[in-house]
């Protein structure tokens, strides 16, 4: 079974470019503090490597 990511997103996506805010929205994230569950694969390691300044990432 793959793994799981739990992907909180803990800033704000007001003054981020236009690329940030898709990534953060393709992950599923909509509002500050909602967390999403995303399966562990290396599309999404990437979305979350160029957000990483704006979420946290708890393995499950």
């Amino acid at each position: 079974m793959a793994e799981k990511l739990q992907i909180t997103l803990t800033r704000s996506l007001i003054g981020r470019t236009q690329d940030q805010r898709e990534t953060v929205k393709a992950l599923g994230l909509r509002k500050m503090h909602q967390t999403v569950e995303q399966n562990d694969n290396p599309a999404i390691r990437g979305m979350i490597n160029k957000v990483a300044h704006l979420v946290t990432v708890t393995e499950k």
